[in-house]
C-alpha cells in the first residue's frame, strides 16, 4: 500500500484526501443524527414510564372512589 501511494501524483493524493474528508464529514453528520434520534427515543421511553405510573395512580384513585361509593350505598341502605 505504501509503495502504491508513493507512485501517485500530488493531485491524486489531494483528491483522495478530499474524498476522505468528505466521507468523515458525512459520517460525523450521521453520528450526530443518530445521537439525536437515540436521545429522543430515551425521552420517549422515560415518558412512557411516567405515563404508565400516572395511569396506575389514576386507577388507584378510581378504585378508592369506587370503594367509598360502595360503602356510602351500603350505609344508606342500612
Amino acid at each position: 500500500m505504501e509503495k502504491s501511494l508513493k507512485k501517485l501524483k500530488k493531485l491524486e493524493l489531494l483528491e483522495i484526501i478530499l474524498a476522505q474528508s468528505e466521507e468523515i464529514e458525512k459520517l460525523r453528520t450521521q453520528i450526530s443524527d443518530l445521537e439525536t434520534a437515540l436521545a429522543d427515543k430515551q425521552i420517549k421511553i422515560e415518558n412512557a414510564g411516567s405515563l404508565a405510573e400516572a395511569a396506575l395512580s389514576i386507577t388507584r384513585v378510581f378504585e378508592e372512589a369506587q370503594k367509598a361509593a360502595d360503602l356510602y350505598l351500603v350505609n344508606i341502605k342500612e
